[in-house]
């Protein structure tokens, strides 16, 4: 074990601020503990200081002041205000060609809530309204848009797949038609280990990958059905998720490759949809979840639907912090986490202000403690370390896809890219395990099995991995550049409570608050397993940003080729 990685061991193990500090000629991996106030006594135990830095940039940005920190805001500006004040306090430098902001151009499109879904055919006529039954909108930039007696097709999960032998479209031109499609993967739907990734969603299931494919399959339009355990969450998120303003990254041809209509529906209405036409949903989909399915028209039933759109363009901006590498500067090891959250609701009564404490005020936190840990060190690293706050995450990972394709470091000089991401989420505190998100998947694990031994803690795959947790946050636009990126999430195995009290919270959380406004600070928060994490991504991140190694994706991951192609070609 080379010196850096042996004080970097010893980091792991410092959980409490009495500690003395460990120092090396190279490295210094603690820090001195601050004075202790009475605010920041909880009734058994004291703060570590990671903690401490997590509570203070927790309740500063998920204050109603920064009003839900939504793209293209005011919340936006200070928001992105804060960023820099802080990282330069830090005494990090401007991440990108001297300048702070990577300008990331949005186009939000605000569909007009009144609006009602028309379902006809000869023996079935139903208006779905706005919110409770369905929920609805476009990619395509305009400010109106519609369709009209478009054909609904029941195909199946909507997935066409050739290295696995599978395609929901065979056989149909969907030219003028209308896709009907269920939520997730015939996997999930079966449980079988040897269809897709059997209860691990793939890529297939994920609604943004069905859109995609029948834009590809030239649909007029997709209606995705809702059901909860299959989605991962309830109605009501897809209700404040789809509501308001979309934004997209801004398209040189508005129209270019996008549905003209993005829509769900209830599960319940679905039903009724499928009996107005003769047919059976429930018999229907488990025919979708075995191979040779074919595609089904619903009688006569056809859509039509009118869409009254504001659209307005901006910039938003990512944020990029260094600490520029003193050897090999031009290598970096990316550490992410968005900043911005679903903003505020004027049209909502009540508390209307989404102010994103756990998701991902948290996240933003991890980025400073992380920051504050390395620049405690006597000596900078060798390689380039870069913190990146990216934006406009909730509206389909726009800022990390900027910037993966719109690189400051070329793809085959980032070493690695560890994601945070509502790393606070339930509160459970210290845990026995750590949960990989998208488990096996790379060389990085290797890094992580060091350390979390370290901690006395085992790597477990992620609890939920059915909910696709992998494809929904901006790790995923750096992984699809090639570059090995780690994406830890919430623990459950509570070191106080045990695993199933653990669960309990985990869940109560992703039922009462994740994209609620009660995802709200709260300052009694038991962030004691926020400090495991932020202590195991700076052993894994400061090892490799002083060593030479450039870890790679594990046999059989769809992105291994990729950064294998990516590497020869640098080298040669």
């Amino acid at each position: 074990m080379n010196r850096v990685l042996a004080v970097a061991f010893m980091a792991l193990t410092l959980v409490a601020c009495d500690q003395s500090a460990q120092t090396d000629s190279a490295v210094t991996t603690d820090f001195v503990a601050p004075t202790v106030t009475t605010a920041e006594v909880d009734s058994v135990r004291v703060r570590h200081p990671i903690e401490v830095t997590l509570h203070r940039h927790i309740a500063e940005l998920a204050s109603d002041a920064y009003e839900g920190r939504a793209p293209g805001t005011a919340g936006e500006q200070k928001t992105v205000d804060y960023l820099v004040q802080e990282f330069s306090a830090l005494g990090l430098e401007p991440g990108n060609k001297g300048s702070w902001y990577q300008e990331v151009p949005i186009t939000s499109v605000a569909t007009s809530s009144d609006t009602s879904m028309s379902l006809k055919g000869s023996e079935f006529s139903a208006d779905l309204a706005y919110g409770s039954q369905m929920m609805v909108s476009t990619q395509r930039q305009v400010e109106a848009i519609s369709v009209s007696a478009s054909q609904l097709v029941f195909v199946g999960y909507g997935i066409n797949a050739p290295e696995r032998g599978w395609n929901d479209y065979a056989g149909v031109d969907m030219s003028g038609k209308t896709a009907v499609v269920l939520i997730n993967d015939p996997g999930f739907a079966t449980q079988d280990p040897a269809l897709f990734n059997g209860n691990t969603m793939t890529y297939y299931g994920r609604w943004d990958y069905k859109y995609a494919e029948a834009a590809r399959q030239g649909a007029d339009a997709v209606i995705i059905v809702h059901e909860t355990a299959a989605a991962a969450y309830g109605w009501e998120v897809v209700e404040n998720s789809w509501s308001g303003a979309k934004t997209t990254l801004t398209a040189q041809n508005a129209n270019a490759d996008k549905l003209a209509v993005e829509a769900w529906m209830q599960r319940t209405d679905a039903e009724a949809v499928f009996a107005g036409a003769g047919l059976d949903f429930q018999v229907l989909k488990a025919a979708a979840a075995q191979p040779g399915f074919a595609a089904v028209e619903l009688s006569d039933i056809k859509l039509s639907i009118g869409l009254s759109n504001s659209v307005s363009q901006t910039n938003s901006r990512n944020v990029a912090a260094v600490i520029p590498g003193s050897v090999h500067a031009d290598e970096v090891v990316i550490y992410t986490a968005h900043w911005d959250h679903l903003g505020v609701r004027p049209e909502q009564d009540g508390d209307n202000i989404y102010n994103g404490a756990s998701d991902n005020a948290s996240g933003v936190a991890a980025l400073f403690a992380l920051a504050e840990q390395f620049k405690a060190q006597e000596l900078q690293p060798e390689r380039t370390v870069m913190f990146l706050a990216v934006t406009a995450e909730e509206s389909g990972l726009l800022g990390s896809k900027w910037y993966g394709e719109n690189p400051i470091y070329r793809p085959a000089s980032t070493v690695a890219n560890f994601n945070m991401d509502n790393i606070a989420a339930g509160t459970i505190g210290e845990t026995r395990d750590i949960a990989v998100v998208g488990y096996g998947n790379s060389e990085l694990e290797n890094y992580l099995a060091d350390a979390a031994k370290a901690q006395g803690r085992v790597v477990v795959q992620e609890p939920y991995p059915e909910k696709g947790y992998y494809y929904r946050s901006d790790h995923f636009s750096l992984a699809k550049q090639g570059i090995p990126a780690l994406y830890l999430t919430r623990s459950t195995d509570s070191v106080e409570h045990g695993k199933e009290w653990g669960d309990q919270r985990l869940k109560a959380y992703t039922a009462n608050d994740y994209h609620k406004p009660t995802d709200e600070y709260d300052p009694s928060w038991n962030l004691s397993g926020a400090v495991q994490e932020v202590q195991l991504l700076f052993f894994m991140g400061n090892a490799l940003a002083n060593n030479r190694d450039f870890p790679d994706w594990n046999e059989g991951v769809e992105f291994k080729d990729i950064r294998d192609r990516s590497l020869a070609a640098a080298r040669q």
